[in-house]
């Protein structure tokens, strides 16, 4: 072995390595924030389940909830999900714009579910039927409140990486962040499901 390249075998190596980005960390982390929040809806349904008819005299969910509207809307978010689904499947072909058309088509989905929402909001206060009014309808207002907040950032976070995905095409980071979108926004549809059927079926039917 020749002298020169006995000097550039003993080199160090750490320059011929690349920084990767910690993955496993991150959906670690992102775990981690799902069961979090796992918790913090887990007390909130405890706590309707606790003080869900305690009307105070006041109107009870047969008088307030119009049904076929909220299953209007629970169709919204489950057609989110599903079309959030289609655009990972695009995703994994590696179209582009395929990816971006069904992310936009999903907050579409995702807008009109919030759209809806303060409307029902709006009209409960307008009829006297605001989260004051009784302890039943303090903990429905800030059970679904809290749901449509997520829902809210789910739509800031999903036009976030629209964005970065028509700027950077689909590189392994934005695949990663997609991936962690899609559990946050399937999460939110289980929800739902338990907050449909908990406060909105139950309580008219019950």
């Amino acid at each position: 072995m020749s002298a020169h390249t006995q000097a550039s075998t003993d080199k160090p190596q750490f320059y011929l390595t690349e920084e990767h980005h910690p993955e496993n960390s991150t959906n670690l982390g992102f775990w981690l924030y799902l069961m979090s929040d796992c918790l913090i809806f887990a007390i909130l349904f405890a706590t309707y389940a606790v003080l869900g008819r305690n009307y105070a005299a006041g109107p009870s969910p047969a008088d307030l909830f119009d049904l076929p509207l909220v299953a209007i809307n629970t169709a919204m978010l489950l057609f989110s999900s599903i079309t959030y689904g289609f655009a990972m499947l695009r995703m994994e072909k590696g179209d582009k714009s395929g990816t971006l058309l069904w992310l936009g088509i999903t907050g579409l989905f995702g807008a009109a579910f919030l759209g809806l929402e303060l409307y029902e909001f709006n009209h409960l206060i307008h009829e006297g039927a605001g989260p004051q009014r009784s302890a039943f309808l303090s903990a429905f207002f800030t059970l679904v409140g809290t749901h449509g907040l997520h829902v809210t950032f789910g739509i800031i976070w999903l036009i976030t990486l629209m964005v970065q995905v028509s700027m950077h095409g689909l590189i392994h980071e934005n695949k990663r962040r997609l991936m962690c979108l899609s559990m946050f926004w399937h999460f939110l549809d289980v929800v739902w499901i338990g907050v449909f059927s908990l406060v909105y079926l139950i309580g008219v039917i019950g």
